[in-house]
């Protein structure tokens, strides 16, 4: 994942860009068995798509992104920037999806649920057409976008143990905290790299909720 950058990439950061999500997608693949066979997705249908919905929007975000950086200069990459930065409202989408089914369920859920992939398809299309051009206008809608679960903050305590709404701030800190790299990558050595860490560092935190606690 990349903002407009005011300086070009060394080949050693795009090295470290492209290595980090390529694990990134690695560890996203191997995700899915895990949530299907040990989480809670194993006690129903709705929970079984729903975590394949987030595993497979994790993928997607993680494969655009390592191929983004490994690529050279060029169309091809400027349309995967593009495409990077789309996956990017997907994804945030997804990550809500074993949470809502999981966890909220009924009304709350489902409104949940809409608001969140509403957001996601708008995202899309405004990326896709470039109207979101601005690193600081896309990375605050990112942001906003994945704290929008503090609507169903008293529903979500609720229902759900003090350790998985742990995992789930974490989570949400971790990408919050690598926003703040992202607008500035360009001015830090490897900068951008370190966001990439905070973004696997995010989703490993929610992987880890929908494991023990999205159910």
């Amino acid at each position: 994942m990349t903002a407009t950058l005011h300086r070009t990439q060394t080949f050693g950061e795009e090295l470290a860009n492209t290595i980090s999500h390529g694990v990134g997608f690695a560890l996203a693949v191997a995700s899915l068995p895990l949530l299907v066979v040990f989480g809670p997705s194993s006690g129903g249908a709705m929970n079984v798509v729903a975590a394949c919905v987030f595993s497979a929007t994790m993928m997607l975000l993680y494969f655009v992104s390592a191929l983004y950086h490994a690529l050279p200069a060029g169309r091809a990459k400027a349309l995967l920037n593009r495409l990077d930065h789309a996956a990017i409202f997907v994804f945030i989408a997804g990550s809500y999806t074993p949470f809502v089914f999981g966890v909220l369920r009924g009304p709350w859920g489902w409104s949940l649920f809409a608001v969140v992939w509403a957001l996601a398809a708008l995202g899309v299309t405004a990326k896709l057409m470039n109207r979101l051009s601005h690193p600081l206008l896309s990375t605050g809608l990112y942001v906003a976008m994945g704290w929008v679960a503090i609507a169903a903050a008293g529903p979500l305590l609720g229902r759900m143990p003090p350790a998985g709404i742990a995992w789930l701030v974490a989570g949400g800190l971790a990408y919050t905290a690598g926003a703040v790299v992202f607008l500035f990558d360009s001015r830090l050595r490897y900068g951008h790299f370190a966001w990439h860490l905070f973004v696997l560092a995010g989703s490993t935190c929610h992987f880890f909720a929908a494991l023990w606690y999205a159910g």
